[in-house]
């Protein structure tokens, strides 16, 4: 079924309230602005910003909320004969090669970055959301391997694929703070997506695969 009236108002009030944050928190910092200076900004209450957005920090990180499962999706997606690693592998290659602003490759990155790194608290939830996306990567294993708690290998191989976003995240990060364009920074990311495959073992190349 079809996005109803209420639901879409309710989806466009949010991303309203979330892009007059971003602006503010980009021109001000993260710090320097209330939250009633958002809620006065985008003509609701308080309340209302806080209906749609628990912790200010969500405010700014709201376009996040989909990262925590991102992986997992990628696994379950996965081909018949691929394994976990190497779809993950495949899907990050085909979102670098788009230049894809998924993964930090987008005009303007540095801004968002210097948000983050004048703001102790943002730090700390990127932190929580690096733990969390390792957690549902575990997760997205033993479910698809069918193996219980005791099993180490799925915690084992979660690890490194967590990892392999998490290189690639910072790798980006660092050069398009550093003010590099995006689409030189792509073809250096590829090339280190390449010698990413080249460390990881065999088994975690070949933990996983779909029948």
């Amino acid at each position: 079924m079809g996005e109803g009236l209420r639901e879409r108002k309710k989806r466009q009030t949010k991303q309203r309230i979330s892009d007059i944050a971003t602006g503010l928190f980009l021109e001000r910092g993260f710090q320097a602005v209330t939250v009633a200076e958002i809620a006065e900004a985008a003509d609701v209450s308080v309340n209302t910003v806080y209906n749609y957005f628990p912790a200010k920090e969500d405010l700014f990180l709201d376009r996040m909320e989909g990262i925590t499962h991102r992986l997992a999706r990628m696994i379950r997606g996965r081909d018949p004969g691929e394994s976990a690693a190497q779809a993950v592998l495949r899907e990050i290659r085909g979102h670098v090669t788009a230049v894809s602003p998924a993964y930090g490759l987008m005009d303007g990155y540095a801004d968002f970055m210097r948000v983050i790194d004048e703001a102790p608290t943002l730090q700390a939830r990127l932190l929580a959301l690096q733990q969390e996306v390792r957690r549902t990567t575990v997760a997205a294993l033993r479910e698809e391997v069918g193996t219980g708690p005791d099993d180490p290998m799925p915690l084992l191989v979660g690890g490194q694929i967590a990892w392999i976003q998490g290189a690639v995240v910072e790798f980006i990060s660092d050069a398009m703070t550093a003010g590099r364009k995006a689409t030189a920074v792509s073809r250096d990311a590829l090339v280190l997506l390449d010698e990413i495959e080249e460390l990881l073992g065999e088994k975690v190349l070949t933990y996983a695969v779909r029948a």
